[in-house]
């Protein structure tokens, strides 16, 4: 009988509109900031990691696309690359769509089909 008499009050005091709203926001918040660690902040630092990576591009680069086309930067536009992918063929291709430099880790994830 004396426990139930000592919660007796701290389930009147959650249950109150006025003293403790602010607690029940607390799993909301924690909610929000284990899926801000988890999977926004990376997803931050790779796209910044390849816009650094598409930004360093430069004529003569040997790069692979996301489709898998091995070539040589010739050209370099704004928002589009110029490749050699074999002798007297060139073709245009987004910039975004380099995925990496040739023998190196791919920066962008390929294409899934």
């Amino acid at each position: 009988m004396i426990a139930g008499s000592t919660l007796a009050p701290v389930f009147a005091m959650a249950a109150s509109p006025d003293g403790a709203s602010w607690v029940n926001f607390v799993p909301f918040v924690l909610v929000v900031a284990i899926f801000y660690f988890i999977i926004l902040l990376p997803m931050k630092r790779k796209q910044q990691k390849v816009q650094e990576f598409l930004d360093s591009l430069k004529v003569g680069d040997r790069v692979i696309t996301t489709g898998g086309i091995y070539g040589q930067i010739t050209r370099l536009g704004e928002q589009s690359v110029q490749l050699q992918i074999a002798d007297k063929v060139r073709i245009e291709v987004s910039r975004a769509a380099v995925g990496g430099i040739q023998g190196q880790a791919p920066v962008v994830e390929p294409a899934s089909q």
